[in-house]
């Protein structure tokens, strides 16, 4: 029924809660697992040109860490990835990439403060996958 699941995540506290559920989901079904990290590539190139480098190293550095998070927390092998482009248009694409049965996310993750002002992640992969989207919220307030 479910053979791959990707879970995407951003290394916030609030997205854990949607990793758990994304590997129980997972152990449950016996599939695979693919965690993906996506940097933001409007974040990067909307830094000082002097220190786009830095930022996105920087960024993909906390998206293995991320993904390593991820990978220790799981009990069965996760595939990981760190994507450069909007958030939500890559998760997507890697959604379709790996032919994922299932794409769980969190609701709000580092820049859900932001949500009102410029849309949140979560609700445009809901929007525009093509494949079933588990969204997961987190229970407890920051």
């Amino acid at each position: 029924m479910f053979d791959s699941v990707v879970v995407a995540t951003d290394g916030s506290e609030s997205v854990q809660r949607a990793v758990d559920v994304s590997l129980d989901f997972a152990e449950r079904f016996d599939a695979t697992v693919h965690a993906l990290y996506v940097v933001d590539a409007s974040e990067v190139e909307s830094s000082p040109e002097s220190v786009r480098d830095e930022l996105r190293s920087a960024l993909e550095a906390d998206g293995e860490a991320a993904l390593s998070t991820v990978a220790e927390r799981a009990n069965v092998d996760v595939t990981t990835a760190v994507r450069e482009g909007r958030p939500a248009a890559e998760i997507t694409a890697y959604a379709r990439e790996v032919d994922a049965d299932v794409v769980a996310t969190g609701t709000r993750g580092r820049h859900g403060e932001n949500r009102f002002l410029i849309g949140s992640v979560a609700e445009r992969v809901v929007r525009t996958c093509d494949r079933p989207v588990l969204t997961v919220r987190q229970l407890q307030e920051e």
